[in-house]
């Protein structure tokens, strides 16, 4: 048996959607994208929504949109995947990393209301795996530091303390408190990479919270224009006749989402409520099986939160790197792809240069030097899930 990681789960209903848009003429940004945008709003909870070429690009857009930059500081945890990270780097703000808990995942928020200064200007919380980050605790913190808080631009004082832009790239579909992860957060991007529940091949979205005194549809133009270069018109208005004329507004970016990945999106978002069901009965499968295992999983759904199921990861405590690798090389003797999520980024070359060292941040060590990520996706048999928990725990067993 060859069990994939987490393969795309693509259906008719996707290629449907693509062959229409190819056979339209249209391609690039156009109508789909802007239905794909209206539809996510609409599920997320929101007035507006922006689609892009990646998450990435959306938690840059955020940023900006702040005014953030030189001299400004945004906290981050350290046990993330680099795109939170570096679109920090991109605006040109500091990085000040912040380790998780000891015994969690989410970054620890004592030390996230210590780290917040006087250059803090926003904060990015992961919900890794698809877990949202506990949103009340991040809220009282920004709010008891208001005093120290001095805004830059339009947005920030309109907001009125440190921005949280949640990286929910993992979390499309996610929900705290009642309420869908994307209306939660100042500002949220989510990802629909390949590899994500909803996939587009790339892309990601961007929506925010109504925020009194900003107008959300001169909010959603502006990120048009940071989006395509700074141009006054998008291409289909271009294309109108005698409608050629355009200006650049500033010498801004391209990121812009393609009515091709749109497509495949809207095909997704019909199928979305069954894959995130699938989703949650691979995950309580593999609690079952593993309730003898000496070992510790994510909390997926609890009474404050109900999780997208991205991530099935495990920790085995009490092994090194050296009994890991020989797990995940045992089970891909079985023909099981596993994975590690993550390797905390003060550990990575490009961070180390700028003066990040992992002995800043233990727990963040601790937590990844025993951990294992399981596959999980919407492909999966009955078959496979069985197979995975009989040669999971057999080989966790013997390694211990």
């Amino acid at each position: 048996m060859h069990i994939l990681f987490s393969p795309p789960d693509i259906s008719s209903a996707e290629v449907e959607e693509v062959i229409e848009v190819i056979q339209s003429g249209w391609i690039t940004t156009g109508p789909k994208t802007k239905e794909f945008e209206r539809q996510i709003a609409e599920y997320v909870g929101v007035n507006k929504a922006v689609c892009l070429n990646s998450q990435t690009a959306c938690a840059e857009m955020a940023l900006r949109l702040l005014g953030i930059g030189r001299n400004d500081e945004v906290i981050v945890p350290s046990y993330t995947y680099t795109a939170s990270a570096s679109v920090i780097y991109h605006v040109g703000a500091r990085i000040v990393f912040v380790d998780v808990q000891k015994n969690n995942l989410q970054m620890d928020y004592d030390a996230l209301e210590s780290a917040i200064n006087k250059n803090t200007k926003a904060i990015i919380p992961v919900d890794l795996g698809g877990v949202p980050c506990d949103y009340k605790r991040i809220f009282e913190i920004v709010e008891k530091k208001k005093s120290l808080f001095t805004p830059s631009n339009k947005l920030q004082k309109a907001i009125g303390r440190v921005a949280v832009c949640a990286d929910a790239a993992h979390a499309f579909g996610a929900s705290w408190k009642g309420k869908k992860i994307g209306a939660v957060a100042d500002f949220t991007s989510f990802s629909f990479h390949a590899v994500k529940n909803l996939t587009t091949a790339e892309g990601g979205a961007l929506t925010w919270r109504s925020i009194e005194g900003i107008d959300d549809e001169e909010l959603y133009q502006l990120i048009q224009l940071y989006s395509l270069h700074g141009q006054s018109k998008d291409a289909l208005a271009k294309t109108q006749i005698g409608a050629w004329e355009y200006d650049i507004i500033a010498p801004w970016y391209k990121c812009n989402m393609t009515d091709i990945m749109a497509a495949i999106g809207i095909g997704q978002m019909r199928r979305y409520p069954r894959l995130l069901k699938k989703r949650k009965e691979i995950i309580e499968k593999y609690n079952a099986a593993f309730k003898s295992l000496d070992i510790e999983v994510l909390p997926h759904y609890t009474d404050d939160y109900q999780s997208s199921g991205h991530l099935y990861i495990t920790r085995i405590p009490g092994i090194g790197k050296e009994q890991r690798q020989d797990i995940i090389g045992k089970m891909a003797e079985a023909g099981i792809a596993t994975n590690v999520h993550y390797k905390p980024l003060p550990m990575m070359t490009g961070y180390k240069k700028l003066g990040f060292s992992i002995d800043d941040y233990p727990n963040s060590y601790d937590r990844y030097v025993n951990e294992i990520t399981l596959p999980l996706h919407s492909k999966l048999t009955d078959e496979e899930i069985e197979y995975v928990c009989k040669n999971y725990c057999s080989i966790v067993q013997s390694c211990l």
